[in-house]
């Protein structure tokens, strides 16, 4: 029998979790991760650029504390290389953490404790031409094992997200495309209009949030949701959200989704200066319900 989606929705106001004060003017694509004191983690792309905000993103900022409550305060900068930093993803793996970030060639980092990082080259085997750009994001697979799922382009220049699996969140192998985007989906810049993806696993069904923009006002907060009980597939979209299995669409940039340990779930939000940003130039977080 098959399972019956069930639909994310906003169900709260949103409220400021992080505002750069030393190291940008605001936050896009971040991480949230927790540590082994409860304490969470925030890395998120920023730079104090007035305009041409992608080129001018070299590192991310990092900071901590509670998901409800006062905002995060400012820690640091951190894989400043001198070269563009976009989208990190934070896991943890034994007692180390693991960033993965972009944009390509993707690179990673690990560290012990959160605040100094070691760069390391992950490897990507088999992946078509331009199909893993940024954006990546790293989900355990039951039983062991990793999935990422990447953003980028295909043969047709259409956007499409990879899923690409590892067993050392090293080596990477690219599965299929686990969605495609047509030309009739109304969304397609030269890098790729399916950004950063984000899987939960809800009762027995996995839920894949993406931001589908051409970074123009009218969808930069356009975030759709895709369940499919193969977390290697959430099909092809072409711009008929009822008839492409969309289960929700929701009012957010770049969204991470985690449950605290009270079993509240919640949603976040960010975005470039200008864009009518729930919290503008800082990340924003609100309830997430599943009905």
């Amino acid at each position: 029998m098959q399972n019956t989606p069930l639909r994310p929705r906003i169900s709260s106001d949103w409220s400021p979790l992080f505002l750069p004060q030393r190291y940008g003017r605001y936050v896009n694509d971040h991480s949230l991760i927790q540590d082994d004191s409860g304490t969470w983690h925030l890395f998120g792309i920023t730079s104090h650029a007035e305009e041409d905000f992608s080129e001018c993103e070299r590192y991310f900022v990092h900071a901590a504390g509670a998901l409800n409550g006062e905002p995060m305060q400012e820690l640091q900068k951190v894989c400043d290389n001198g070269v563009r930093a976009w989208a990190p993803c934070v896991v943890r793996q034994g007692p180390r953490y693991i960033m993965h970030y972009g944009p390509s060639p993707m690179r990673m980092a690990s560290s012990m404790e959160l605040t100094h990082w070691m760069e390391h080259s992950p490897v990507i085997q088999g992946a078509p031409l331009d199909s893993c750009h940024r954006d990546s994001m790293v989900l355990p697979k039951p039983g062991g094992g990793w999935w990422m799922y990447i953003t980028g382009i295909d043969e047709n220049m259409n956007g499409v997200i990879s899923v690409l699996e590892s067993e050392d969140l090293i080596t990477w192998t690219f599965l299929r495309f686990a969605l495609r985007t047509t030309d009739a989906c109304g969304v397609k810049p030269p890098w790729g209009g399916t950004e950063s993806p984000f899987v939960v696993y809800r009762e027995g069904l996995y839920y894949l949030f993406i931001t589908l923009t051409d970074c123009k006002q009218h969808n930069y907060h356009n975030t759709l949701v895709f369940a499919s009980e193969d977390p290697t597939d959430f099909g092809c979209y072409s711009g008929n959200p009822e008839r492409d299995g969309v289960v929700a669409q929701l009012h957010a940039h770049a969204p991470e989704v985690i449950q605290e340990q009270d079993g509240q779930w919640y949603i976040s939000t960010c975005g470039w200066r200008g864009y009518n940003c729930p919290v503008e130039g800082g990340v924003g977080i609100a309830k997430l319900d599943w009905i």
